[in-house]
């Protein structure tokens, strides 16, 4: 990380000194309280349109999630930020220090950064930071009709932060669990007539809940946004982030965390890897230009376009539980060290003391490229008096390459007395012979139409029509070619003060790089949904939404449980997935900020009558934060939440009838002290330190919950 230190002090020299030397912010500490209290749900309708609509005219659930209210619940990754949103599963596998891991209703969901995809492959590219973001939104079920293939659940939609006319800022630092130390600043204001800059830079030094893996990150976003008249902006986002981390998922074995092992249970932090060879560090770099333009009122033009260069080194370890779950323990024979082998049935001999388990090591190099622009005119016009249209016609179009070398093999460990010693480390390298992994390269071109019909002012209709054409090559030279058609229809009507039922019916597509286990190349899965529900706005700082759906998807990749490896997949007939979700976000008298979520789910494939693997059917949550001015202009914030995930049951050819993760439970609080432009606030995530298991899948391995998490900040704001 020292290579990127002469950047970061030009970086602060270019952007912050202009924007301090007018810094005008004067806000005294007992009008602030609209910093936390903003829960934002009066106008989250652009992520579901890309046009400036009120959530209350859009026949969708769409929730906005702002950066003062997930940092106050102590999001520390993107998908900490969903954490307390309806129909979701956040982490499902536990923290990742890898990936951002949400599934909504039931499946897996796509990221976006204002508005275009930004992961196109696992492992080839390092987590975003929610600090350089000012919100988040989730939108639930398809939406491919306005962002081409995508994800059938859902996906969620990073914001930016932006330059502000208006100077101000703030530096923190912060210490806490795991030896946490993060430097932290967002620096924005006007540098010339018609300029603005922003800088916000994070530095962190950081263990984690698993022994031997560091959390260490330097983020830097710069961003300028040049105005050369009042109807037209033109923003350019830069981004370095360099993370040092490696994988907090060990992949531990059932028999000895979520089973009985007479040896214990496997603690925690268990570290099975090799202390300074596992790593999962990366360099990421991204240029973003957004241009908007208004000709009239009701002319606009957006265009957009964003480059992504992604360079990923990703060594770990992990236990070989999948040739026999049951019992992955294995005797070895003390001459050649190689697991002695029964003569009769050709297989292992199971080690009598469950000490003794395989051990893959597993190293990838990893570069991904990204080129993705998505532009769109918008229209406003009347056809009489009580019908208002506003169109929105678009073309988009997204190319990336993902290439990975790769090199594995086995070696043998005692995992509850680990010689990390004895284990190898290549040099520091690549194991030798390493081979291809993965080379394809993805194109996507969409063009889509939409009109949004306004009626008597009360009722708001929603049509829209696209076509995409995907291709996928690989190594091989081989092209594969998808065209797609998708719908998109909705009816949502003001009925009474505020009550505003509505329906829609949607679709997606997501081509799949890759091949199935009988060596086909996947097919692109197809998906629609209905959807029925009703929204209450009691006014802007509040909604209200119940809502019921039927998600219907094709082609999904699942395990194949004919063959022994177990990462080998098939595409299932059909899998439908159903619910309903409840989520209230409010403000009631006496500034109390209320958050109330359930949500029940059934995810099955077709003809099994079984929940899919890690998908909870029941969940919920509830944040409270409330404000309190005291004596000598200060000001306490406290807030406390919990969250609820039900149990969840995974099945194999091990275990035909299945592999039971409990339910769990967790508390989370924050509290906050302002005096004049000084902050203290203290986090704490899983307050009660409650020990779980996120996942446990019959395929043999189990994934350990968040540990308690507790960190203060001392800002200062100017």
């Amino acid at each position: 990380m020292n290579s990127i230190k002469p950047l970061l002090l030009s970086l602060t020299a270019l952007t912050a000194t202009p924007v301090m030397a007018q810094t005008t912010n004067t806000n005294s500490n007992s009008n602030r309280d609209s910093d936390i209290i903003v829960i934002g749900q009066g106008r989250t309708g652009d992520a579901a349109t890309k046009t400036d609509t009120p959530a209350i005219e859009v026949p969708q659930p769409v929730t906005l999630i702002p950066a003062e209210l997930y940092l106050a619940q102590g999001a520390l990754s993107i998908a900490d930020t969903l954490a307390y949103v309806a129909g979701v599963q956040t982490n499902p596998y536990g923290p990742d220090s890898r990936v951002d891991g949400a599934m909504v209703r039931g499946l897996n969901a796509l990221q976006f950064r204002d508005g275009m995809r930004d992961v196109f492959s696992f492992y080839a590219t390092i987590r975003a930071d929610p600090y350089n973001f000012d919100s988040v939104q989730l939108l639930r079920g398809p939406s491919s009709m306005l962002f081409g293939q995508g994800a059938l659940g859902g996906l969620f939609n990073l914001n930016s932060k932006l330059p502000s006319s208006v100077a101000a800022g703030e530096l923190a630092v912060r210490y806490g669990s795991f030896d946490r130390k993060e430097v932290l600043g967002d620096i924005t204001g006007p540098i010339t007539n018609g300029l603005n800059g922003r800088l916000a830079v994070r530095v962190r030094d950081s263990g984690t809940q698993t022994d031997f893996v560091p959390d260490d990150r330097i983020m830097i976003a710069p961003s300028l946004t040049w105005s050369p008249s009042a109807n037209t902006d033109l923003t350019l986002l830069g981004l370095y982030q360099e993370d040092d981390s490696g994988s907090t998922s060990q992949f531990l074995p059932l028999v000895g965390t979520i089973l009985p092992n007479p040896n214990g249970q496997l603690p925690n932090n268990r570290f099975v890897g090799k202390p300074g060879w596992d790593r999962y560090d990366g360099r990421l770099l991204q240029g973003t230009a957004m241009l908007n333009h208004r000709f009239s009122e009701d002319a606009k033009i957006s265009l957009k376009a964003r480059y992504i260069d992604s360079d990923l080194t990703y060594f770990t370890h992990y236990p070989n539980s999948y040739s026999n779950p049951a019992n992955p323990y294995v005797l070895l024979d003390p001459v050649t060290g190689r697991p002695v082998i029964d003569p009769v049935t050709r297989l292992a001999v199971p080690d009598p003391e469950q000490r003794t388990i395989g051990l893959y090591y597993d190293a990838t190099t990893a570069r991904m490229e990204i080129f993705s622009t998505d532009n769109n005119v918008q229209l406003g016009f009347n056809t009489g008096a009580a019908v208002e249209h506003l169109v929105l016609a678009g073309v988009d179009y997204s190319w990336n390459h993902v290439q990975k070398l790769r090199s594995a093999g086995l070696e043998y460990i005692d995992i509850y007395d680990i010689d990390y010693d004895a284990l190898s480390d290549f040099g520091g390298g690549m194991p030798p012979s390493p081979s291809v992994s993965e080379d394809v390269e993805q194109t996507q071109l969409g063009f889509y139409l939409q009109d949004q019909i306004r009626l008597w002012d009360r009722v708001s209709v929603v049509l829209g029509a696209r076509r995409d054409r995907a291709t996928s090559q690989g190594a091989t030279g081989a092209r594969v070619t998808h065209n797609a058609t998708t719908f998109r229809a909705g009816v949502i009507g003001e009925m009474a003060a505020g009550i505003s039922p509505f329906f829609s019916y949607t679709e997606s597509f997501e081509p799949i790089a890759g091949v199935a286990s009988n060596g086909n190349p996947f097919i692109p899965k197809r998906g629609n949904q209905y959807e029925l529900g009703v929204k209450y706005q009691l006014n802007d700082a509040s909604i209200i939404t119940l809502t019921g759906y039927r998600i219907k998807e094709t082609n999904r990749p699942i395990a194949d449980d004919s063959t022994p490896t177990p990462f080998d997949q098939i595409q299932a007939g059909a899998l439908t997935s159903q619910g309903v979700e409840f989520e209230a976000r409010t403000m009631l008298p006496g500034q109390l900020q209320l958050i109330a979520n359930y949500s029940y789910n059934e995810a099955e494939i077709d003809g099994t009558n079984r929940q899919l693997d890690n998908v909870p059917k029941h969940n919920a949550s509830v944040w409270a934060s409330r404000g309190f001015v005291l004596p000598s202009d200060v000001s306490l914030r406290l807030g406390a939440g919990v969250r609820y995930a039900g149990e969840n049951r995974s099945f194999g050819p091990a275990f035909p009838a299945g592999i039971t993760t409990p339910d769990y439970t967790l508390v989370d609080g924050f509290a906050e002290l302002r005096w004049q432009r000084w902050s203290f606030a203290v986090n704490a995530t899983n307050l009660l330190g409650n020990q779980y298991y996120a996942a446990c899948l019959a395929r043999g391995d189990c994934f350990n919950g968040a540990d308690r998490n507790l960190f203060g900040t001392l800002g200062y704001r100017f």
